[in-house]
């Protein structure tokens, strides 16, 4: 072809730094969604490379190669050679390369442009490069590939001109040269090793602090140990640090809704907009300042480079359930959410170590539990030192509720491991990048994406869910009026479900929110804001007080423990449906995370109503 590229894919190994250049092009202008047909994540982008011209990007999956032995590999040399469904093949590619570790990330070099796609190969870090003493010919490398060859730094943004340049030009196909077989690796190998001996490459020396710093991380005895102190300072400034944060931000929403409140006349509006999105959708607002500095310290600690050797550290620990090295990254993502934690599991080619892996991810305690653990621990744990002035009361418990969940992913790993997702081990093969400092432009990217997600939820199923509640307890109408709440459609479903919910500690209000928060966890902080709003409690007194009315001090740890363990959330079951092909495994675990919940909430009541 020839011409001026209007979609445009971006290929690369993973670390290589692909996903900095497609933020750094792209900007705030772009969305994530699924691969048709697949779960596999793609991001798309805009770039806006003049006032009058403009190229869709699509960032793929980060590979080491087209053998397509997983799902991701799989869908980048599909999108490539212009064979997935639903997607335009590009008309040209970025191929993105760690400058830094050429000798290994060249290798993707050959299949890529085997492709016969017009390619730019970027060769990233180019300030890491020079600071360590290496060296690259960028144009012998380019008279080597046949295509045309940048050197870069996507963080800083040196050398991004030219790769708009290429993007702004008629570009065509590489010239045809003598490549290796795309399936045939160890001659790709030997292929790179001449390509980047002929261009002069020479390899920059090994980080000295990378050295200095792994010599500690990576110990056997105080990698761990320093491991869980940052874990410890993570929880507690989440607590201390978001504190004030989260209180501007009450004040912010009880203010405004005074406001509104005072203007509007008597009436159902008012009390649909005051009592039910007001309370409902504000209850959960608050929390947003903790879910975003919990996204900062994962985003901080994954840009540095320290996440991989967690993962390292991890490996021992996971080959003792059965598991591998390669599961970690899922399990940690699903802190995050469990719905990108299980799409991540493609990356693991055992079938049965992924279904495993994708049967524990919701256990791990992901951010939609965060307003839910905070709200109860804030309503019933006074604040007091534990550890000095580094952990507080209530940072201990959280950091307790996150280590029941790995607590119960893991036994419940060891069970399937032994049974029936029994298999070998597997070897974990992960490269360890050299330890960088986070940019603040990365950083920023990735809280206000998390924002948008959290933002999106708030509006669209949190208030749903509160202007339904809101409905239900203005339901069936008497003489014009509405009822009691308690006599109310949502007071009638919250007594169907008490008999069952009742030996747990819980009341029928507590019963509504459970059943709602099956959209999504955090839903039941909105439910709930909803119901004592409409009661005048969640006004007068603040929805941490009602709790206390409605909840002793045994029942609000069962309702931890049962947030802890039960599958509350609609769209990780339809993930894992996808996943998994079928409805036999989310209905195993949906069943298996729920009974442990109810078992683990009524042993937790009973036990502590004796102490209490």
């Amino acid at each position: 072809m020839s011409g001026a590229p209007r979609t445009v894919a971006i290929v690369g190994p993973p670390n290589s730094g692909k996903t900095t250049l497609f933020n750094r092009l792209t900007g705030l202008r772009q969305k994530v969604a699924n691969f048709p047909g697949v779960t596999v994540e793609q991001h798309l982008g805009t770039a806006q490379l003049s006032p009058d011209r403009e190229v869709d990007l699509i960032d793929l999956p980060g590979v080491y190669s087209l053998r397509a032995r997983s799902e991701d590999e799989q869908v980048t040399r599909n999108v490539l050679a212009g064979t997935m469904a639903g997607v335009p093949r590009p008309d040209a590619v970025l191929l993105v390369l760690d400058s830094t570790n050429l000798g290994r990330h060249l290798v993707l070099a050959a299949p890529i442009l085997s492709l016969g796609l017009p390619t730019l190969v970027i060769l990233n870090l180019a300030d890491d490069l020079r600071a360590r003493g290496g060296d690259v010919d960028t144009a012998a490398l380019a008279r080597q590939l046949g295509a045309p060859v940048a050197l870069i730094s996507a963080a800083k943004g040196e050398g991004v001109e030219t790769v708009i340049q290429f993007l702004l030009s008629r570009v065509s196909a590489p010239a045809p040269l003598e490549l290796p077989v795309l399936q045939d690796v160890p001659r790709c190998r030997q292929w790179a090793t001449r390509v980047g001996r002929h261009a002069g490459y020479q390899p920059p020396a090994p980080p000295l602090w990378t050295r200095r710093l792994d010599r500690v991380f990576l110990h056997p005895v105080w990698g761990p140990l320093i491991f869980a102190v940052v874990v410890v300072a993570v929880f507690q400034t989440i607590f201390s640090g978001a504190r004030p944060l989260m209180e501007g931000v009450e004040t912010l929403i009880t203010a405004s809704g005074g406001w509104l409140g005072a203007r509007m006349p008597a009436g159902v509006w008012k009390s649909l907009v005051i009592d039910g999105v007001w309370n409902g959708v504000g209850s959960v607002l608050v929390f947003l300042p903790q879910i975003l500095l919990l996204f900062l310290f994962i985003g901080i600690l994954e840009d540095s480079g320290y996440l991989a050797r967690a993962a390292l550290i991890a490996d021992r620990t996971m080959a003792r359930v059965g598991l591998q090295g390669k599961s970690f990254i899922p399990l940690l993502s699903a802190y995050a959410c469990a719905v990108p934690a299980i799409l991540a599991t493609r990356t693991i080619e055992n079938r049965r170590d992924r279904i495993a892996t994708i049967l524990i991810a919701p256990f791990m305690t992901c951010s939609a539990r965060l307003p839910v653990y905070t709200l109860i621990i804030a309503a019933f744990l006074p604040e007091r030192p534990v550890a000095g002035p580094f952990l507080g009361s209530r940072a201990a418990a959280l950091l307790g509720l996150y280590v029941l969940g790995f607590l119960a992913a893991f036994g419940t790993a060891r069970v399937l491991k032994s049974s029936v997702l029994k298999s070998g081990p597997s070897a974990f093969v992960l490269e360890m990048p050299s330890y960088r400092w986070p940019t603040w432009r990365g950083l920023g990217l990735r809280l206000l994406d998390r924002a948008k997600v959290f933002l999106r939820r708030a509006g669209t199923v949190i208030l749903g869910v509160a202007v339904v509640v809101w409905a239900l307890a203005h339901l069936p109408l008497h003489d014009g009026r509405a009822p009691r709440i308690e006599h109310s459609l949502v007071g009638v479903m919250g007594r169907a479900v008490e008999p069952l919910i009742r030996p747990l500690g819980f009341n029928w209000k507590i019963g509504v929110g459970l059943v709602s928060s099956l959209a999504a966890r955090e839903v039941i902080v909105g439910t709930l804001g909803t119901i004592y709003g409409i009661e005048g409690e969640a006004e007068s007194a603040g929805l941490q007080a009602a709790l206390r009315h409605d909840l002793t001090p045994a029942g609000a740890v069962a309702l931890l423990v049962f947030f802890a363990f039960a599958m509350q959330c609609t769209s990780t079951i339809a993930v894992v449906r996808r996943e998994t092909g079928g409805w036999k495994w989310p209905a195993v675990q949906f069943g298996y995370m729920g009974a442990l919940a109810w078992v683990g909430a009524f042993t937790a009541n009973q036990v502590l109503s004796r102490v209490f």
